[in-house]
């Protein structure tokens, strides 16, 4: 039996959703500021499987800080959508 294209296309599209973890391809961060003189907010807009997907990140200053060096020296980061973790490239351990 074939699947008519509507149905792959459903199929397909069940299994976009399924999926709960995406390569970020991109990110753009941005700094808004809230009150003249205040702290500002920091987002972190991630792009997921070159636009699949996208998920927004408020991290602190300090948080912010970690995560663009993090961002910067990986060579491939992934984001679980489900648990919403960063995950920042693997090393092989020697053995």
């Amino acid at each position: 039996m074939s699947t008519t294209p509507s149905q792959k296309s459903e199929i397909e599209q069940r299994t976009e959703h399924e999926i709960k973890v995406r390569e970020v391809t991109d990110y753009q961060a941005t700094w808004t500021e809230r009150a003249r003189g205040a702290a500002g907010a920091f987002t972190i807009q991630l792009i997921l499987d070159h636009g699949v997907e996208e998920y927004v990140l408020r991290p602190t200053a300090e948080d912010a800080e970690v995560l663009f060096s993090l961002l910067a020296g990986a060579e491939n980061v992934n984001f679980d959508l489900d648990r919403k973790v960063l995950m920042f490239g693997s090393k092989r351990l020697r053995g």
